[in-house]
């Protein structure tokens, strides 16, 4: 009798101690996730997808981003970019890189926009027209200002790094449409 009762003892105090490592392990598990949950509550994804075809021309442009929102004032993350253009019998252009984003929202209905955008510009024209192909870098720094409601954001943004040789975009001022979830 004394052995089935130090038996039961032993049984009783190893299933003890396992439950009770086992319910600290979960709580560690539980905090990790509570905290990696915290981070991806203030992450917001958005981005753009332009398709255009029509007469002799075609152009595809991919753009995914993220922010974190810092606080409701301010937010900041990164973006991608990919784009392929081509003018049938003229020439085709492929485009992509990154870009850095910075939002602050003073009010609730305005937001204000710095995106700093590097670009990889690989043009190729046709041989009649007797121009090099192209192979550069473009960097644009946008300064933008928008109206807010919701998630989407309208507004319009000015490259003040723009030149009239770019070969990117066509003017200075922008118009946008931003959407973040």
């Amino acid at each position: 009798m004394k052995t089935l009762n130090l038996k039961n003892l032993l049984i009783f105090s190893l299933l003890f101690l396992f439950v009770n490592s086992y319910s600290q392990d979960s709580t560690a598990v539980e905090k990790k996730q509570k905290t990696k949950s915290e981070f991806w509550k203030k992450v917001r994804f958005g981005g753009g997808l332009g398709l255009n075809f029509g007469n002799n021309v075609s152009s595809v442009t991919v753009a995914p981003s993220a922010v974190y929102q810092v606080n409701k004032y301010f937010a900041t993350g990164v973006g991608l970019q990919g784009s392929y253009v081509s003018f049938k019998d003229s020439y085709k252009s492929y485009v992509y890189g990154g870009s850095l984003i910075g939002l602050v929202n003073p009010i609730e209905q305005a937001q204000l926009s710095v995106e700093l955008e590097q670009l990889r510009v690989n043009t190729n024209f046709e041989a009649r027209f007797g121009i090099p192909s192209q192979r550069n870098w473009n960097t644009a720094l946008f300064l933008g200002v928008g109206y807010v409601s919701n998630n989407f954001t309208v507004g319009v943004r000015y490259n003040v790094l723009y030149k009239e040789t770019d070969n990117v975009y066509g003017n200075a001022f922008m118009p946008f449409v931003r959407i973040f979830f």
